[in-house]
């Protein structure tokens, strides 16, 4: 598999697992824990498309694939963690969601590198 279509392959399994948590979130899940999984869910298909765009931008290079894993990887963490705080009760997640909020916007930062050098 090339470094693209994994890339692709990883956005699209995020994005599946977002709208999972989300719909969750909207038909399952106490008023709690309904806020944490939506946040989560909407940052994480919305970096699973960032990814999706990063993957295909063919003028972007290594260093738009890195920013699409980053910011991918970091919709994960963010809502993995999220969704640890609301339905294990992990309140100790709460220091691992700012590193996935980090990724998002290293991610970000590298597209915009990546751009420029184009």
């Amino acid at each position: 598999m090339t470094a693209e279509r994994n890339l692709i392959v990883f956005a699209a399994l995020n994005g599946a697992l977002a709208v999972a948590l989300g719909a969750f979130a909207a038909h399952g899940a106490g008023p709690q824990i309904k806020t944490l999984l939506q946040t989560g869910s909407h940052y994480q298909l919305g970096h699973a498309v960032f990814a999706l765009a990063c993957a295909l931008w063919t003028g972007g290079g290594g260093l738009a694939r890195l920013a699409g894993w980053l910011g991918s990887a970091g919709g994960l963490v963010f809502s993995l963690a999220l969704a640890a705080i609301g339905l294990l009760g992990l309140p100790a997640m709460g220091a691992v969601a700012p590193i996935g909020g980090l990724l998002m916007i290293v991610g970000w930062l590298c597209l915009a590198f990546a751009a420029l050098r184009s």
